[in-house]
C-alpha cells in the first residue's frame, strides 16, 4: 500500500469547505427540529402542527338545524393521534366530548376559556382552542394534545428596529467587502503559486529548472516537480553516456570490420593478378582470406543477433537436455581447439547428472563466450574452472571462475552494456564488444540471469542461474 494518498490542494479545500457547509446545514436542521419539532404519529412535525390541526378541525364540523354535527373522520383522526376534543356552546357549556379526560370540567367561564390560548403543558396535555361559526351560531372547542408545547408571543419596538436597519445593512456590506477582499487576496496568492508551477514545468522542458522549496499547501506539487527534474536530468545523462558509448562502439566495430577486409582485399588482388608462384602459396593466401572473412562474418552475426534478441525476433527452441553432459562437452570442444590446447581448463559438478530446459545452441554460445573470454583476456598461465552446482531453490548454478587479472568496479558495472568493450583486449582485439551483452539477453530469454564478481589482480567469477 502506498504511504499516503495524495490529494489535489484545490480538491482538498473544496472538500473541507463542502464538509463544513454540510455539517452546518445538518446541525441547523437538527437543532431546528430539536427545538421546534414534535414526534406526532405520522412522523416528526413542527411544533406548530397542533395549532394548524386545531384550526383545520372545524372543516369536519357542520350546523344541522341548530345542532352541531361532527364527521366520523374527525373522530377517527382524534383516535389515531391520541387526542381528545370538547365542544362548548356560546355560554361555555359542554355540548359534545370525545376521549376527554375526567379531570376536565364540563363548562368554562369566558375568562378561563380565554386563558387556554396561553396555557402551558399540564395534566399531560397542552390545550388549544378553536372556533366554529355557521348560520349565526358559534361553538368553541378545546383539543388536548399529549405534547409539552410552549406558547409564546414575541413583541418588539418597531421604531428601534427600523432605526437599526441601516446598521444591519452597513454590517452586511462590510462583511461582503471583507469576503471580497479575502477572495481577491486568495486569488492573487493562488495565481502566484500557479505561476511558479507553470514556470517550473517550462524550466524543466528547457533544462534550466531550479528546485522549488517543498513547503506550504503546494509542497506535494513542488516535490513532484523536483522529482521529475531529477529523473529527467538522470535520463538525459544516461542518454548522453549511451550515445557517446554507442558512437565509440560504432567507430570500434567499423575499424574492426576494416581489419579483416584489408588482408582479404590485399590477398585477393595478389590472386587476381596471377602473380602467385605456386599452389602451396595460393592455398596459404586462401586460408588467410577465409580466416578474415569468418572474422567479418562473426562481427556481422553478433550485431544481428543482439538486435534480434532485443526485438524478440530470435528463434527460441528450448528442450530438455542432460545439462552436466552438455556443459562437459562444451568445455571439451574448447580445450580441443588448437588455440587453447595448452591452457588450463577444469570442469567439476557436484551431481552426476541433471536435466535443464534450454535452447542448446543459444546456451552454448553463452558458455563458450564466458570460457573463451576468460582465456583470451588473461595471461597464458591463468586457470579457468567451470562448475555445475545442483539445484537450489529451483535454480541450477553454473560458475565460470578464473584467477586472472580481474576487473575494477567500473568495468564490472559496464561489462554487460551493449556498446562496452573491455580495456584488456590486447589478446583478442577483434572482439565486437557484444558478447556479454548477448549472453545476458540469452539468459533473460531463458528466465535466468548472469552476474559477475571480480577483484583486481585476483580473478573473476561469472555465475549463471537457470530455472
Amino acid at each position: 500500500m502506498k504511504n499516503k494518498e495524495k490529494m489535489n490542494p484545490f480538491l482538498r479545500i473544496f472538500l473541507f469547505a463542502a464538509i463544513l457547509v454540510i455539517v452546518a446545514v445538518v446541525a441547523a436542521i437538527g437543532l431546528f427540529y430539536y427545538f421546534f419539532g414534535i414526534p406526532e404519529p405520522e412522523g416528526l412535525s413542527l411544533a406548530s402542527w397542533p395549532q394548524v390541526f386545531t384550526d383545520s378541525f372545524s372543516t369536519w364540523m357542520e350546523n344541522v338545524d341548530g345542532t352541531l354535527n361532527i364527521e366520523d373522520i374527525a373522530l377517527e383522526r382524534l383516535d389515531e393521534y391520541g387526542l381528545w376534543v370538547q365542544v362548548l356552546d356560546e355560554s361555555g357549556r359542554e355540548v359534545f366530548a370525545h376521549n376527554k379526560p375526567a379531570n376536565y370540567p364540563s363548562g368554562y367561564p369566558a375568562s378561563e376559556l380565554a386563558s387556554f390560548s396561553t396555557s402551558a403543558y399540564e395534566n399531560g396535555n397542552t390545550v388549544f382552542v378553536g372556533r366554529f361559526e355557521e348560520d349565526g351560531q358559534t361553538w368553541n372547542y378545546l383539543i388536548g394534545f399529549p405534547y409539552a408545547i410552549g406558547k409564546y408571543m414575541l413583541y418588539y419596538n418597531g421604531e428601534n428596529v427600523g432605526r437599526l436597519s441601516p446598521v444591519f445593512r452597513a454590517l452586511l456590506c462590510f462583511s461582503l467587502g471583507i469576503i471580497f477582499i479575502f477572495v481577491l487576496a486568495y486569488g492573487f496568492w493562488l495565481t502566484h503559486h500557479l505561476a511558479k508551477i507553470t514556470n517550473g514545468i517550462a524550466d524543466i522542458s528547457r533544462r534550466c529548472y531550479s528546485p522549488l522549496p517543498q513547503k506550504g499547501m503546494f509542497h506535494e506539487v513542488y516535490q513532484e516537480l523536483n522529482k521529475m527534474d531529477d529523473k529527467i536530468q538522470t535520463s538525459d545523462k544516461t542518454q548522453k553516456d549511451t550515445e557517446r558509448t554507442r558512437r565509440e562502439w560504432i567507430a570500434n566495430i567499423t575499424h574492426d570490420l576494416k581489419t579483416p577486409l584489408s588482408p582479404i582485399m590485399g590477398y585477393a588482388e595478389l590472386l587476381s593478378d596471377g602473380s602467385v608462384p605456386n599452389g602451396e602459396t595460393m592455398q596459404e593466401y586462401g586460408k588467410i582470406i577465409l580466416k578474415n572473412a569468418n572474422h567479418a562474418q562473426k562481427l556481422i552475426n553478433d550485431l544481428k543477433l543482439t538486435y534480434q534478441l532485443e526485438s524478440g525476433a530470435i528463434p527460441y527452441h528450448p528442450q530438455e537436455i542432460q545439462f552436466v553432459r552438455f556443459v562437459r562437452e562444451t568445455v571439451i570442444d574448447i580445450i580441443n581447439d588448437p588455440v587453447f590446447c595448452n591452457r588450463q581448463v577444469e570442469f567439476e559438478s557436484d551431481v552426476e547428472e541433471m536435466t535443464a530446459f534450454i535452447d542448446a545452441g543459444l546456451f552454448r554460445r553463452v558458455l563458450a563466450n564466458l570460457i573463451v573470454n576468460a582465456l583470451v583476456h588473461n595471461p597464458p598461465e591463468t586457470k579457468v574452472s567451470v562448475l555445475v552446482n545442483s539445484q537450489h531453490e529451483g535454480k541450477v548454478s553454473l560458475i565460470v571462475r578464473d584467477n586472472g587479472t580481474g576487473m575494477d568496479e567500473e568495468q564490472q558495472l559496464q561489462l554487460f552494456n551493449r556498446y562496452y568493450r573491455g580495456t584488456n583486449t590486447q589478446e583478442k582485439p577483434e572482439g565486437s564488444g557484444l558478447g556479454l551483452a548477448i549472453a545476458r539477453q540469452i539468459m533473460l530469454l531463458h528466465g535466468g540471469d548472469i552476474s559477475v564478481k571480480s577483484r583486481k589482480d585476483e580473478g573473476s567469477e561469472f555465475v549463471i542461474k537457470l530455472p
